[in-house]
């Protein structure tokens, strides 16, 4: 399964797809709304994890190109962001968004929601891992 990161915070996205590589899920990223639309246009991945804040526009924008599309309105959309304004929760699940996670993300609420909207599990980690 294929999951695109659309998020700015290179840090962020490194450990987010270092993670889910590690679950072996096959991983896209990008780092701004022009690249996110493309490559979600492009791969058509199984999830998408978006960040609110990016450069170029917003995760929200995206995410109502998304819907409004044929080939993407399908596709679960995972809406990532620093501020847990109760507008902004109620925004993107109106506009079509399956799930809002707070960052920093945790990664076993994260795990869960991709298990939920996926209907698979995860691997285990490998020994050593954590998260």
């Amino acid at each position: 399964m294929t999951i695109l990161i659309a998020d700015d915070d290179r840090v962020q996205t490194l450990i987010l797809a270092t993670r889910l590589k590690a679950k072996g899920f096959r991983v896209t990223v990008a780092y701004d709304v022009i690249q996110a639309w493309m490559a979600a246009i492009k791969t058509l991945p199984d999830m998408i994890i978006l960040d609110i804040q990016m450069p170029g526009g917003t995760g929200i924008a995206v995410l109502k190109q998304l819907k409004a599309s044929t080939k993407t309105s399908q596709i679960p959309v995972i809406v990532l962001s620093g501020s847990i304004d109760p507008q902004t929760v109620s925004t993107v699940r109106n506009l079509g968004a399956d799930e809002f996670l707070p960052k920093p993300v945790d990664l076993d609420e994260l795990y869960r929601t991709l298990s939920r909207l996926l209907g698979t599990t995860p691997q285990a980690p490998p020994p050593g891992a954590t998260g």
